[in-house]
């Protein structure tokens, strides 16, 4: 059983935080799109980014200020412009943003971190955002976490939220989050962008620890496309809010707080991959048997992220041999006599031999994933084993459909 409960909130649950979300004019389609986070007092913050070569000012902006000083007390994040690859002008405008959220919330610039999404090679709009930004301040409230959420998407469906609670010394700890992410998504971390909140005391070189971990076993778990963007980071505020004790070393209280943490991002990252542009289904992984966690979960990553198999899966076709020669190619030496693979309950293979099985009734089996509840019923799961070491592994992504191709096809027309 978890040793933790779903609450109301997303990144608003724990204590000490407001969100706001607004309409300030940088989308062309007039929704929403200006998101301020506040912690109102200063946070430990931590951060983990996109590993790509080309990134958005934004991206460097929090990694310097981070560096420098693992505090912060918001987050304002714009969606319709990435502000990537808008050269020394795009540095200047994260400067000028983070500087007009300062002056507006009367805090200090440093305290401010910034994300932006949108079309990579556009600058952000800076009048709009600039007179949007007291719009957000003057909206800022304690249930302000969806408003919030709804404001940095861009091609998602839906919003991505949730926040949990347990108990830490007799007293509640909460861990919330909000994430927005549909399509350039691949494991190469982040894959989109995250914000998490926690009312916990935590030192800082131990919150970013933890949080590297958690998004090694969710964010980098996840790929839509094989596509990492300019602009991917996760950025995670604990405030200490509730008054527990402060955790300052790796422990029991430690890795319960880590294990919540981690569940929140599994819970975003998968929401994420569900939502993959014109997805039908979402696709679990499982791999066992591996050498260790890490080659687990490279092969299981792999398995995610095939094109063909992601095609297979939209037209309900149980093809497992994609998925051999995907597991075969992954750079994970393992005895092909030993692979075993599971589709749902249908077992497809076996000490590296095919298996007779009810062809239709596993079409079905995808054909039902399609047409099943959100994040309930709608999974395709996918079972391999590779030998008999202890390694395991989990990757989830999700099927191609038509609609990808014309998603992406028309995303600047």
């Amino acid at each position: 059983m978890a040793d933790w409960q779903v609450v109301e909130g997303g990144v608003t649950a724990p204590k000490g935080f407001r969100a706001a979300g607004v309409t300030a004019g940088l989308k062309p389609s007039g929704a929403a799109d200006l998101a301020l986070i506040v912690s109102d007092t200063d946070a430990i913050a931590a951060g983990v980014y996109t590993q790509s070569q080309v990134r958005a000012a934004c991206v460097d902006y929090c990694r310097q200020r981070l560096e420098a000083k693992p505090y912060a007390q918001a987050i304002v994040v714009n969606a319709g412009q990435a502000n990537a690859c808008t050269g020394p002008q795009g540095w200047q405008d994260a400067v000028t943003t983070c500087q007009a959220t300062a002056q507006a919330l009367q805090i200090a610039e440093e305290s401010v971190l910034v994300a932006s999404t949108g079309v990579i090679g556009q600058r952000i709009k800076m009048d709009a955002l600039q007179a949007g930004i007291p719009q957000a301040v003057a909206a800022l409230s304690a249930t302000g976490s969806d408003d919030a959420a709804k404001a940095i998407i861009t091609t998602d469906l839906v919003t991505k939220s949730i926040a949990l609670e347990m108990n830490l010394d007799g007293r509640p700890v909460r861990v919330g989050g909000i994430a927005k992410g549909s399509g350039m998504i691949h494991p190469n971390m982040a894959t989109m962008l995250g914000f998490i909140t926690c009312d916990a005391t935590v030192s800082p070189s131990l919150w970013q620890s933890m949080l590297r971990r958690a998004i090694a076993h969710s964010f980098n778990q996840i790929t839509v496309d094989g596509d990492t963007s300019t602009n991917d980071c996760v950025l995670a505020l604990a405030n200490g809010e509730s008054r527990t004790p402060a955790i300052t070393e790796s422990g029991p209280e430690a890795a319960r707080l880590e294990a919540m943490l981690t569940a929140v991002c599994d819970h975003l990252a998968k929401a994420i991959a569900r939502d993959g542009e014109g997805a039908t289904c979402l696709m679990e992984v499982t791999v066992s048997g591996a050498t260790d966690n890490a080659a687990a979960r490279q092969i299981a990553k792999a398995i995610a992220g095939s094109s063909l198999l992601k095609c297979a899966i939209f037209g309900h076709d149980p093809n497992w041999g994609r998925i051999a020669a995907v597991a075969g190619r992954a750079g994970v030496p393992f005895d092909q006599g030993d692979l075993r693979i599971q589709l749902g309950e249908f077992l497809l293979m076996e000490h590296g031999q095919p298996l007779p099985f009810d062809r239709p009734a596993a079409s079905n089996y995808l054909k039902q994933a399609t047409q099943g509840e959100y994040l309930q019923t709608d999974t395709v799961n996918i079972d391999v084993c590779v030998g008999h070491g202890t390694g395991q592994g989990i990757a989830w992504g999700c099927d191609f459909s038509y609609d990808y191709v014309r998603i992406n096809a028309e995303y600047t027309t």
